[in-house]
């Protein structure tokens, strides 16, 4: 028996909305609902632009309003004009809002530690919770530089190499391949790229140059359950973008047949195939773009 995908969608929200106490008066014991909180989260996690914290929540102006007005009442943010723009306000905690944020921080944690702790499978459980945020959240996945060395960066270069291991016949050793060196990745030779989805990365794309005009794109992964949503696609936009900016005439890269959907990707987005150049083991395919 086949159920009606909208009474499952459905049966899925209910759960969710009753899991998170999205409907208590009294989010997570602390006095105040869900809203509030999430605005005092955004606060903690950076967002300090009141329109990019509306943005970011998806709230209307007067929602957004009477919220902030209620933190500032009890003494948890005080907010001010904007250093760079009179037209616009910056929400900064007090000494006691901060108190606040991390009192939510450690109760949100230990929530979310007893449910995957209750669940004889929590592996499956965040797996489907990875797909569902990038699902709901693809349009607010931001492409972002990075130091090839930070830690979300290094994340992704991880997951990359563990992946071409599984999937190359003959495996992958990463110390056997043209891996580029961190300082052709960054400004003004290259740049590093991450998508960021919440603060996760969820995929990474390389430019190495010379300060020539001929640069390669290397390491596009993007995290399996944020796949088919259109991030390797706006992560080589973006390189390609840059490359402009550093004056790049021609982009090259390199694949593996095993890898069928960046095949499938550089075939249908301008890619040209070309004979082999370079002598790295792995690859089997090689692509050239003018810009």
């Amino acid at each position: 028996m086949q159920y009606d995908p909208v009474g499952r969608f459905r049966r899925f929200a209910r759960a969710v909305t009753m899991e998170v106490g999205a409907l208590d008066t009294s989010f997570l014991g602390r006095g105040r609902p869900l809203g509030a909180a999430r605005v005092l989260n955004a606060i903690g996690m950076g967002r300090t632009d009141v329109a990019e914290i509306r943005e970011y929540l998806g709230l209307d102006s007067g929602l957004m309003s009477r919220l902030l007005r209620s933190l500032e009442e009890e003494g948890l943010v005080r907010t001010t004009p904007h250093p760079g723009d009179g037209r616009r306000r910056v929400a900064i905690f007090t000494e006691a809002g901060q108190r606040e944020f991390q009192a939510y921080e450690e109760l949100s944690n230990a929530r979310a530690s007893a449910l995957l702790d209750r669940f004889p499978r929590s592996d499956e459980l965040l797996h489907a919770m990875d797909v569902v945020a990038s699902a709901l959240g693809r349009d607010r996945i931001a492409i972002q530089e990075a130091d090839p060395g930070d830690d979300a960066a290094r994340y992704c270069l991880g997951e990359y190499y563990a992946e071409l291991r599984r999937r190359f016949e003959k495996g992958f050793d990463v110390a056997l391949s043209r891996d580029p060196d961190a300082v052709d990745m960054v400004r003004p030779r290259g740049v590093f790229l991450l998508a960021m989805s919440d603060g996760l990365p969820v995929g990474c794309v390389g430019l190495k140059g010379t300060g020539g005009e001929v640069a390669e794109i290397k390491r596009l992964w993007i995290c399996p359950t944020a796949r088919g949503f259109g991030v390797a696609r706006r992560l080589m936009h973006a390189a390609e973008t840059v490359a402009r900016e550093l004056s790049v005439k021609t982009l090259r890269l390199d694949t593996n047949s095993a890898l069928t959907e960046a095949l499938k990707l550089y075939r249908t987005s301008g890619w040209i195939e070309i004979d082999r150049f370079n002598e790295d083991p792995y690859p089997d395919h090689f692509f050239e773009k003018h810009l």
